[in-house]
């Protein structure tokens, strides 16, 4: 007998830049039937009143549940509360290496370990650069312990014609990793034929 994983996604929003990255997931997520838990670094709801129009009240609203970052008895730390995986997005450097050793200060970093030691489905969209060796070799840590880490680069073969259009094929092409497809995502169907 096999039990239907909850469509339930943990949304971790860190410090990094790019906090709108996080956010125009959870408002595309909120347009569906996935059930978002929200955990956002006090880091995250710093920058993103330094990046964008949003005030941290207003970007709790968009998750089905919120979670504090110092909740580190929420249910999201706990293997036991399925889900069918977590994002974070940004992750930042800080947060990617609490990951990739196992010892986290945050619910952030406690949820992902969770994500991982359940082997649930953990994105790490990272947003730093350069990188460094140390930086390189975290990352292939977090790969080999099952982690998919997905740096957020743009791509520029759909013509984007605005900072949002480059956001939404960017988080669009990140929730496709969890088999969620927003219609954000100008697939590539090959190139012009040679005349």
């Amino acid at each position: 007998m096999s039990t239907k994983v909850p469509r339930r996604l943990v949304v971790g929003i860190s410090g990094a830049s790019g906090t709108i990255y996080g956010i125009r997931i959870l408002e595309l997520l909120k347009k569906t039937d996935i059930e978002t838990h929200l955990v956002m670094s006090k880091s995250a709801e710093m920058t993103m009143v330094y990046e964008t129009k949003f005030k941290p009240k207003e970007v709790r609203a968009l998750a089905s549940v919120n979670h504090p970052a110092a909740d580190i008895g929420a249910s999201i730390s706990s293997g036991s509360f399925a889900t069918m995986g977590m994002i974070v997005a940004p992750c930042s450097i800080k947060t990617m290496s609490e990951i990739a050793t196992g010892v986290t200060s945050s619910l952030v970093s406690r949820a992902a370990d969770v994500v991982l030691k359940e082997r649930r489905r953990l994105v790490l969209a990272v947003r730093e650069t350069p990188l460094h060796g140390g930086h390189l070799r975290t990352m292939t840590t977090l790969s080999d312990i099952g982690a998919i880490v997905a740096p957020i680069v743009p791509a520029f073969y759909n013509k984007p014609k605005t900072i949002d259009d480059i956001i939404n094929h960017s988080v669009g092409r990140l929730l496709d990793l969890f088999g969620i497809d927003t219609k954000t995502v100008k697939r590539w169907e090959g190139g012009p034929a040679e005349e």
